[in-house]
């Protein structure tokens, strides 16, 4: 249940409306709202069937039983908290309708959403508009009571100031109510350091009486206002006074600031509440400021108060009742011993007696019973596997160490990147990839590798960056590398061609050239019977064209003809002949 604006009827009020004093409402996020008594400590009815949204503001009507809620389904309820049933409801805005104020005299209301409109309750129609704040307005409160001009009769309304604040808006806007309808701007706005969370002021009932007001903002910063509303007044106005707490900060430890999370004027107009520290548990305090300096920063020690006490009740578990001087040993409590597992290591040691005459079982054969493969427990050559090169890759992109990053990016298996890859967690993706790029503008060699690596990256971790709304900035340098790179591809591919053609055209010619020469001469030769010319002629050219490699058969020739011109010498007796004679006789 979810009540971010709740106010109680206000004390001065008389008659019946005394039983309905003790009477909290409290506006809920889906559209009921919660009459809760303060008296009795327990819920007393609940409003449905008013909003179909988020209630906004609830506010008691000062004279009857009357109850106004403001919601984000743009309309405005008037309830009639006796009956519990919906009196009169309206559309307020066009746009949800934020906060309500009724008027000092009850005849009038102010809704505000993105416009402040002051509604006629009796007729139910818009009296004045006012408009100046960008955002949705957040507190809406009347600053006076009678109007400063009494020269003039007084209506109820006209001539009264009214204070409204914004959200994201560090200025507070005071408006007056004019008969005219011409002037619809702030006639003055008041200045604060963060955006106001809560807003309480003391009414000016007589003319030269200043308003006081207290304005906290989201920063836990009080400032407060003492001003004379006395017409238009052109430059915002700064705060009199800013009041802070911090904790005191006793010896090495530096003062903390606490937050104030509200602040509120009592009965005398001079002192405060103050509301501050934790939300869960604040601490109210009631002081009186000396407005005169213009900074207050009270020393309060919250860290005693504010430590949240666990409830005793809520855990099942019963501690038993120990005296103080008995010493308990349980498993889980810092300060116990092994002496707990004495009796187990007992009944091991009983287990493990060998009988007399066995041998001690070896090592091996112990590991053999535990069934532990040995050869699981070291990894071959020590190499790191991909979990720890998982690890290994984060600890290095977030110390930026590039001893690491080298010895895991260098790596050149296909299957310990992918893994890497898919181990390593979502936040390193972003780190790793700007890591990539900057590898990808250096050597041409590492760059090759690097692309392995974003291959894999952007394959398994394809989802999670199809989800960052800036991923183009993040990987435009990276965008920009791959397309000067790739524009380089066509005339690359050209280049590699025609040293191809040239490369092939030169290999073939060494090849060529490398050839052995044919031996083009004939190894036998059959002569044909013809004239001596041609014989001799056949003859001179077989001489000429003889091989070396028939020196052999030659010689052999040579022998036996040798061998035939002795026989014939012999036979005919011609061996002394002159050669003039031999050549004749040939």
């Amino acid at each position: 249940q979810d009540g971010p604006q709740r106010k109680k009827r206000k004390s001065e009020v008389g008659g019946e409306v005394d039983k309905q004093l003790d009477i909290l409402a409290i506006g809920t996020a889906v559209g009921s709202i919660l009459l809760y008594s303060t008296v009795k400590g327990e819920l007393q009815s609940k409003l449905d069937g008013g909003h179909d949204s988020r209630v906004n503001c609830v506010r008691w009507h000062q004279e009857s039983c009357c109850l106004y809620s403001c919601s984000d389904d743009k309309h405005i309820v008037e309830w009639n908290t006796q009956t519990c049933k919906v009196k009169c409801k309206w559309k307020g805005d066009n746009s949800s309708v934020t906060c309500l104020c009724i008027s000092p005299d009850g005849k009038m209301l102010l809704s505000a959403g993105r416009t402040i409109k002051l509604w006629d309750l009796e007729t139910k129609e818009v009296y004045r508009h006012f408009t100046g704040h960008a955002t949705s307005v957040s507190s809406l409160l009347f600053t006076t009571v009678k109007p400063t001009n009494e020269s003039k009769p007084f209506d109820g309304i006209t001539g009264l100031y009214f204070l409204s604040g914004a959200i994201h808006d560090r200025l507070l806007s005071v408006w007056q109510i004019r008969s005219d309808r011409k002037e619809k701007n702030a006639v003055m706005s008041f200045t604060v350091t963060d955006e106001p969370t809560f807003v309480d002021l003391t009414v000016s009932e007589v003319k030269e009486e200043p308003v006081k007001l207290a304005v906290v903002c989201r920063d836990g910063q009080l400032h407060l206002f003492e001003h004379i509303l006395n017409g238009y007044c052109k430059k915002p106005l700064t705060s009199n006074c800013t009041v802070q707490i911090a904790t005191p900060g006793d010896g090495d430890s530096t003062p903390k600031p606490v937050p104030i999370l509200a602040a509120a004027f009592c009965t005398d107009k001079q002192s405060l509440l103050l509301v501050y520290g934790n939300a869960l548990q604040p601490i109210i305090e009631k002081v009186s400021l000396n407005t005169s300096e213009s900074h207050i920063c009270l020393v309060r020690d919250i860290q005693k108060v504010l430590s949240l006490k666990t409830d005793a009740a809520v855990t099942k578990v019963k501690t038993p009742v120990v005296n103080s001087d008995a010493k308990v040993l349980v498993p889980g409590i810092p300060g116990h011993s092994t002496a707990v597992k004495t009796p187990a290591l007992g009944k091991e040691k009983k287990k493990n007696k060998r009988k007399p005459g066995e041998t001690e079982e070896s090592i091996e054969e112990r590991l053999g019973a535990l069934d532990i493969d040995v050869s699981k427990v070291k990894t071959p050559g020590g190499l790191p596997q991909t979990d720890s090169f998982a690890v290994l890759l984060v600890q290095g992109l977030e110390s930026n160490d590039a001893e690491i990053l080298n010895k895991v990016l260098n790596t050149r298996k296909e299957n310990i990147v992918k893994n890497t890859v898919a181990r390593m967690p979502i936040h390193a993706v972003i780190p790793l990839l700007h890591e990539l790029t900057k590898r990808l503008q250096g050597n041409p060699y590492s760059a090759s590798l690097m692309v392995r690596w974003l291959k894999s990256v952007f394959t398994v971790h394809a989802s999670y960056l199809s989800t960052l709304p800036d991923l183009i900035p993040q990987l435009g340098m990276l965008y920009q590398l791959m397309e000067s790179r790739v524009k380089t591809l066509q005339k690359l591919s050209r280049l590699h061609g025609r040293l191809f053609i040239l490369v092939t055209q030169v290999a073939a010619s060494q090849t060529v050239q490398d050839v052995p020469e044919v031996n083009q001469t004939a190894k036998l030769v059959y002569e044909d019977e013809s004239s001596e010319e041609e014989g001799s002629d056949d003859e001179m050219i077989a001489d000429k064209d003889s091989d070396e490699n028939w020196d052999e058969d030659e010689e052999k020739e040579k022998q036996s003809d040798e061998q035939d011109m002795t026989v014939e010498k012999e036979i005919n007796g011609d061996s002394d002949l002159e050669p003039e004679n031999e050549s004749e006789e040939e």
